[in-house]
């Protein structure tokens, strides 16, 4: 008995060490073939650096196959395989090497992730090995039998997740068509891909990150050489060691950064928040080195009726009379599900007066549905509430501005912050929020009288020091980062404004040059007639909107009646300028034309839905857009309309060459939406295919109107080609030609609601989303209808015009 015991053990000793499965048994860092990992087995980097296994984030209960630092006294995950299928019990999965890809099995021995390679290979020469850089490799031909060098055939760092680890490329494959990006975690606890990507931008030599895989919302800028120009701190990261590269060649085009201290531990990631975050490892915790962009410009980052605040904590809050949506999301920081209102709105039943709006001061507002034209607050009220589907409305002097459905965007600003604005948003009158309200009152109407005679008081001693103030005046006041110039000194930088540079509408352009060498562009203001306090409002809030496709400005000065803008000056001059009299060696390529086309699409994107109020530029043209060294296209004059006011009656008389970019509603009197830079930017396409003024008197003295020749051949079908530049000659992507016709086309319907918002155009001219074939703008039908009669009309059809002289012949 004791016998066949023991003869039992021996064989099962035997079979176990000849299973074609074995299991392992200690922290290597590689998995052969015929070995399994599975349970609480891990494989460890040669260097001790990282670790591979399973491992369950945060108080979640599922299992995932990842990668994370050995070295951090906090578990820090940097890649992970199966982010959308993970396992509940990790003991019955197994990752082994199968059919010569690394495969990870689930409790039912199904797989659900693999390397995804075309092997006829057995898996016998094939490896999995962990480097000490935290790259996962599957290598060929690393065995002791084989006679061939390892070769890597599949690695992590080419599929990451969120992470970007030093030596790892972000890029694009020009053979394969493969991207390489990263996308952010759902939430803490759940690594499946999130609502951000960061990719590359091969067409801009830079990396964008996106919503939902297509509303773009931050770009690095183009790459210059050393850095990227939008992320000023690679300068800095540079001095700590940081070694940035970027490489463009036939096959690829790739981004990536190094550190020389190797005992330096960072990551770069795409963080849940829809920021890129360098990060370093402190010895207890990670530091954030930087982060981009700022929390509160991540697109819907706080979801419907969500309020975004920078410099808090969390960032995100909800309105008053408002609940977060999905609890358990905020509970892990993801706010995109937004909020919604404690009580259901009485709107549709019987009586619908017992919705009531709230008010919600401090506010940096987003786009707004509609835009009307009322006499009082009152007005605007009774208007949005006489709809059911408007949930807020904004009212001041631009207007009356609706909303409706879901309310994205919305910022409060930090205190003190003169560009506030107030909205009220719609509640039922049984919300919580008028019941306190009510209670309030009586408190209030107390406090008021005590603290009226202390206001009083203060106001008093306050006016008393602005005199004083005034009094001393000095050379140069810094008001956020604008510098507030005398005029004196402005004279002097321009040689009493000698050097003119364009003018328009708006005023006159001078070239200055400040005591430091400091080239501006000074431009002295023609109808802004705002008292000095307004005028310097109006500034401040223009100073704060940068963007890379947006003219900077540097200060200001106003002194009396004297009103100067100081912007930053801008080398290769205005694009009419480069357009229609550049030399035949310095034409611009079509290349060059498109990308100017996308970086104005940009500059229109961030003025109309991403800065504090929505700016409508009304004056697009090739003389208010100028290049800089590299000829990246900057929006100049943006803030202007808003300066001035939106009584254009008086401007539109002096503006020489603007009214054929003049939108139809501009001549029947109804308000004015984003929609009419829109149409502006379609006339500017034109010019930017034809080379010439969409009007020209051709040598017969006849005038030419390009925009209705340009539309019957991208409509009709025909010779697209031919509408380019003679100076080009023919020269030019032939599909990106069409689309921009077609886009162009778009743009300038005379009914608005069928104009492209330049978003969506943005998304088109990046190739994000296709366009489709556009009907010929009424406008354009009368102009092709009388060309016969040699008469040219504008987009109405009883507004004519005089054709400017052309700059060049028109073949």
């Amino acid at each position: 008995m004791i016998m066949r015991t023991y003869t039992t053990v021996i064989l099962a000793l035997i079979i176990l060490c000849f299973s074609t499965n074995t299991y392992l048994s200690h922290a290597a860092d590689t998995i052969s073939p015929n070995q399994t990992l599975s349970g609480d087995q891990t494989i460890i980097s040669s260097g001790g650096g990282f670790e591979l296994g399973f491992f369950t984030p945060g108080k979640a209960s599922k299992h995932y196959i990842g990668i994370w630092y050995k070295k951090t006294t906090e578990k820090t995950v940097i890649w992970v395989a199966n982010r959308e299928t993970p396992i509940s019990d990790k003991h019955s999965a197994h990752l082994k090497i199968s059919q010569g890809n690394l495969v990870l099995v689930d409790e039912s021995q199904i797989e659900i992730w693999s390397t995804g390679l075309n092997s006829t290979d057995s898996g016998s020469s094939v490896s999995a090995v962990l480097l000490d850089d935290g790259n996962l490799v599957l290598r060929q031909g690393l065995g002791s039998n084989s006679s061939s060098p390892a070769q890597n055939l599949w690695e992590s760092y080419n599929n990451p997740s969120h992470t970007w680890m030093p030596g790892a490329r972000i890029g694009y494959n020009k053979i394969t068509k493969k991207k390489q990006f990263l996308t952010s975690w759902k939430n803490s606890e759940d690594p499946a891909p999130g609502l951000f990507t960061l990719e590359p931008d091969q067409d801009n030599r830079q990396y964008v990150i996106r919503r939902n895989n297509s509303e773009q919302y931050w770009a690095s800028g183009p790459w210059d050489g050393e850095f990227f120009s939008a992320v000023p701190e690679m300068r800095t990261a540079s001095k700590h060691g940081y070694k940035f590269t970027y490489v463009d060649n036939e096959n690829e085009i790739y981004y990536t950064y190094t550190i020389r201290d190797p005992s330096i531990i960072t990551r770069q990631i795409l963080d849940i928040s829809g920021q890129v975050k360098q990060l370093m490892w402190m010895g207890a915790d990670w530091n954030v080195f930087w982060s981009e962009p700022m929390q509160c410009d991540v697109r819907a980052y706080c979801g419907e009726f969500g309020v975004c605040k920078e410099h808090s904590f969390p960032f995100c809050s909800c309105l008053e009379g408002f609940k977060h949506r999905f609890e358990h999301d905020w509970e892990l920081s993801d706010f995109s599900g937004g909020c919604v209102r404690e009580n259901a709105l009485e709107c549709g039943n019987a009586d619908r007066r017992k919705d009531k709006f709230m008010m919600s001061s401090g506010m940096e507002l987003p786009q707004y549905s509609r835009l009307l034209s009322v006499k009082s607050r009152g007005e605007c009220e009774s208007t949005c509430s006489s709809a059911c589907s408007c949930t807020a409305y904004a009212y001041d002097e631009g207007g009356c501005s609706l909303w409706d459905g879901g309310i994205l965007n919305l910022q409060r600003v930090s205190e003190g912050n003169s560009s506030g604005r107030t909205i009220y948003i719609r509640l039922s009158a049984y919300s919580s929020v008028f019941r306190s309200q009510k209670n309030d009152k009586g408190v209030v109407n107390g406090a008021a009288v005590g603290c009226s005679v202390v206001v009083v008081v203060m106001l008093a001693v306050g006016a008393a020091l602005w005199r004083r103030r005034r009094r001393c005046g000095t050379n140069k006041v810094v008001e956020g980062s604008l510098v507030a110039f005398k005029y004196k000194d402005l004279q002097n930088a321009t040689k009493n404004f000698s050097d003119k540079l364009g003018g328009g509408g708006f005023g006159s352009v001078y070239r200055g040059t400040l005591p430091d060498s400091t080239i501006m562009a000074v431009k002295k203001l023609e109808g802004a007639n705002q008292g000095e306090k307004q005028f310097r409002a109006e500034v401040s809030t223009i100073g704060t909107i940068q963007h890379v496709n947006l003219v900077r400005l540097l200060g200001f000065c106003r002194e009396g009646t004297k009103q100067l803008l100081v912007y930053e000056y801008l080398q290769n001059g205005s694009l009419d300028s480069n357009l229609f009299k550049a030399e035949e060696s310095k034409v611009l390529d079509w290349k060059m034309r498109y990308q100017i086309a996308l970086g104005i699409a940009r500059g229109l994107v961030y003025l109309h839905e991403k800065c504090r109020d929505c700016i409508i530029h009304c004056d697009i043209k090739p003389e208010n857009i100028l290049l800089d060294a590299d000829f990246c296209p900057k929006v100049g004059d943006f803030g202007l309309a808003k300066l001035v006011g939106r009584d254009f009656s008086r401007v539109l008389t002096t503006m020489r060459g603007t009214i054929g970019y003049l939108a139809p509603e501009w001549l029947s009197g109804v308000a004015i939406t984003t929609k009419a830079d829109v149409y502006s930017y379609g006339m500017l396409l034109f010019e930017l295919v034809s080379g010439r003024r969409n009007t020209e008197l051709s040598a017969d003295d006849n005038a030419n109107f390009f925009p209705s020749l340009a539309a019957s051949v991208t409509v009709n079908g025909g010779d697209i080609p031919g509408l380019l530049d003679p100076l080009l000659n023919r020269r030019a992507d032939e599909e990106q030609l069409s689309t921009l016709c077609k886009v162009a086309c778009w743009c300038i319907q005379d009914d608005e609601n069928r104009r492209p918002s330049m978003s969506r155009v943005v998304q088109i001219l990046e190739g994000v989303v296709g366009v489709s074939s556009p009907p010929i703008p009424q406008g354009l039908r009368v102009v092709l209808a009388a060309r016969q009669e040699h008469i040219v009309f504008f987009n109405d059809s009883s507004a004519s015009s005089v054709p400017s002289s052309p700059s060049k012949t028109n073949s």
